[in-house]
């Protein structure tokens, strides 16, 4: 399989092909996002590549713009065209249920229009078996089209979770406490097309509470490309290239586990959580854990006297964060994007 070094000149653009307010926004946000007006009067290929998102209401929008972001920012030459769409059971309020009834695509539609590639996000989960989820059946039928109609799938935390069990019978195994943070990781295979360029060593930021060993995926026929103490984090089918394996989330915003913290923050106010969350690991520095740690007194206090619980301090801690993942992430995606073009062009 050969890297796609050829079209590294040229940035692609996203192209804005219904009304989906996330093109508005990137576009407001400095992406290149074309109408498809103009797209229509470039004489350049095209990648449509198909989304399928999972993740529960407050997060949905959020979830939709990192994924599309990422394909937006990679450099290859083509014009992308990205298809949201959902899986009728899994609950949502009337309000997201509009949304996606006014944005985003059905499978049936994408089935008969066909796709180049497909991202499946994570999932909330509610029963102790993936098979038990109302997604499961669902899911397992996307699979199972895509496998036969679309040149590679990447999937996304409880996603790969699910694949692994439902296409190699491994399944995932609970970790001793929620593995939650930015953690370093290490390339294990250099030379695979998917992480040239990337540096040996990046780090990626996790949060979840299980986990498919090694010894697991391994047992599957997939290869470890990269890794860390806390497990693996990317991995390929034993082809090396119809589906990608991540554990961690490299599409997350700079923000995100900053919003993640303060929901749990707000649970354990409001008595929903017993204990007070830890911080995410090596993700806020030493001036924003005093920050928090002077909102968590507060909190205690609030809570004692029986008073209003005090603004989370969120803007003050936003501006003071790092981001040290998004570029090895949009290498990645950029990577595996030119070994779709090379496989559906060529």
């Amino acid at each position: 399989m050969k890297t796609a070094r050829g079209c590294l000149e040229s940035r692609i653009p996203l192209v804005q092909h219904s009304r989906l307010p996330t093109f508005e926004r990137l576009r407001d946000g400095g992406h290149e996002v074309l109408t498809l007006e103009l797209a229509t009067h470039q004489d350049i290929r095209e990648l449509h590549i198909g989304f399928l998102n999972m993740m529960p209401d407050a997060a949905l929008q959020a979830t939709e713009r990192q994924f599309i972001r990422l394909v937006g920012g990679c450099k290859r030459i083509a014009q992308f065209y990205v298809y949201p769409f959902s899986l009728d059971g899994l609950p949502r309020s009337d309000e997201a249920l509009a949304y996606i009834e006014r944005y985003y695509s059905r499978f049936p539609a994408l089935q008969e229009a066909g796709l180049d590639a497909l991202i499946i996000t994570g999932a909330n989960v509610a029963n102790p078996g993936l098979e038990q989820e109302p997604f499961w059946n669902p899911l397992m039928e996307v699979v199972d089209w895509a496998r036969k109609n679309v040149a590679s799938t990447l999937c996304s935390c409880l996603a790969t979770h699910a694949v692994l069990e439902f296409r190699y019978g491994q399944r995932r195994v609970p970790r001793p406490r929620k593995t939650w943070g930015v953690f370093p990781h290490t390339l294990v295979d250099r030379d695979h097309p998917l992480v040239h360029d990337v540096n040996t060593r990046f780090e990626a930021p996790h949060s979840r509470h299980n986990d498919i060993p090694r010894d697991r995926f391994e047992a599957a026929g997939c290869m470890v490309l990269a890794e860390s103490d806390i497990g693996v984090h990317i991995a390929v089918s034993p082809d090396g290239f119809r589906v990608i394996y991540f554990q961690g989330h490299p599409e997350y915003d700079t923000i995100s586990l900053l919003k993640e913290y303060k929901r749990e923050v707000g649970l354990y106010a409001d008595g929903a959580r017993a204990d007070y969350p830890p911080f995410p690991v090596d993700y806020f520095g030493v001036q924003e854990r005093a920050l928090l740690n002077e909102h968590r007194s507060r909190v205690d206090a609030a809570r004692l006297r029986g008073d209003a619980i005090p603004a989370f301090p969120e803007r003050l801690v936003a501006q003071r964060l790092d981001n040290t993942w998004h570029d090895t992430a949009e290498a990645v995606v950029g990577n595996w994007m030119g070994l779709i073009y090379q496989v559906t062009h060529n």
